[in-house]
């Protein structure tokens, strides 16, 4: 029993290592919090998914525009209408016949010598036929072409009366025109003087009268 007293006991126990078992425990729970994320499922329980609604949109074309109408046909170009006057031509009066000269046989004592004859008048230079100057159209002699003039009244689209004054010489030439009644359209206008000028009256005296214009549509 003494011996058993003396010596102390080989398997006594040792005192706790405190910073050993902390590091242990901290180990084990960072174990245990890895595995507890890799077992969590990726999503929670109960989520739904939420779909996405689709807008599918049509766009519905207009229906295509109706054809234009077709264009008028081009209205037929417009005729002016020149009544010319016909003016009788007065027929020349025949002279009137000479009387025969009265011969005496025997001169009287008392008669006095006649004097020589009168030479024969110069005969008168040939005029043309009267103007009217309040209407020259029965004193023109040549009458130019209308198209022009026609084709300014088919573009105005006007009908009615226009009176040009006209100026000429003996010879029938037109030396000037102006325009004594407008047709109320300027390029109708222009083109009845620009025509007018190339008119040709018969021969006459000079002088200045008026020549009136029918402007009609053309059918």
């Amino acid at each position: 029993m003494t011996e058993h007293s003396l010596h102390p006991d080989r398997h006594e126990r040792q005192p706790l290592n405190w910073p050993r078992i902390v590091g242990i425990s901290f180990v084990i729970a960072l174990h245990v919090a890895a595995l507890m994320l890799l077992l969590m499922p990726v999503a929670p329980p109960g989520a739904q998914v939420e779909e996405e609604e689709v807008t599918l949109v049509n766009f519905i074309k207009p229906p295509p525009p109706p054809p234009p109408p077709p264009p008028p046909p081009p209205e037929p170009p417009k005729q002016i209408v020149m009544k010319q006057q016909t003016v009788p031509k007065p027929s020349p009066l025949p002279p009137p016949p000479e009387e025969p000269p009265v011969v005496f046989d025997e001169p009287s004592p008392v008669d006095v010598q006649a004097p020589p004859p009168a030479p024969p008048a110069p005969p008168a230079a040939p005029q043309g036929p009267t103007r009217d100057t309040s209407d020259l159209r029965a004193s023109i002699c040549s009458l130019p072409s209308q198209a022009q003039l026609a084709s300014a009244v088919s573009r105005a689209r006007i009908s009615g009366l226009m009176k040009l004054t006209l100026t000429f010489q003996a010879d029938g030439t037109v030396t000037d025109v102006q325009v004594a009644q407008s047709s109320r359209d300027r390029n109708v206008d222009r083109a009845a003087q620009t025509w007018a000028r190339r008119i040709k009256l018969c021969p006459g005296s000079a002088g200045t009268g008026n020549l009136p214009l029918e402007l009609k549509q053309g059918g």
